[in-house]
């Protein structure tokens, strides 16, 4: 559950760090100015609209750090990580070849140093937002 006050501080923080007052807030997330009023009063709990239309319109926050103060505000960029696009598509050629017969095999590149466990599912996330999800 959300905690109104804690949810108003990082409303709060937002706005600081855009230097946004409440009006100016409002009118880019196209609410009206009394629901920003009363979220940061705390009189009113946020909506899955509102909360949706600030993930949309500050693609910086995180959901979690917005709504429960877990993680990091900005989002934090991973830096000087070489990009895993040669690897990724030879761990998911892998996999999906592995998953028409029930049997998906830990890639080298991750059984190091691992004890020998069965998979439950495996979920790849890709840059445009999409996924696939696996179960064997």
């Amino acid at each position: 559950m959300v905690n109104n006050d804690e949810f108003s501080n990082r409303l709060k923080i937002i706005m600081n760090h855009f230097n946004f007052s409440a009006s100016s807030f409002a009118e880019k997330l196209d609410v009206q100015r009394s629901s920003i009023s009363h979220l940061l009063s705390g009189r009113n709990k946020p909506s899955l609209d509102f909360v949706l239309k600030v993930l949309k319109g500050f693609p910086e926050v995180e959901l979690y750090w917005l709504l429960n103060g877990v993680g990091t505000f900005p989002k934090s960029k991973i830096e000087n990580t070489p990009t895993p696009s040669l690897q990724s598509e030879t761990i998911t050629k892998e996999i999906e070849s592995n998953i028409e017969d029930k049997t998906i095999k830990q890639p080298e590149l991750f059984a190091n140093n691992l004890e020998e466990k069965e998979i439950e599912r495996i979920v790849i996330f890709f840059k445009d937002g999409s996924f696939k999800n696996y179960t064997p």
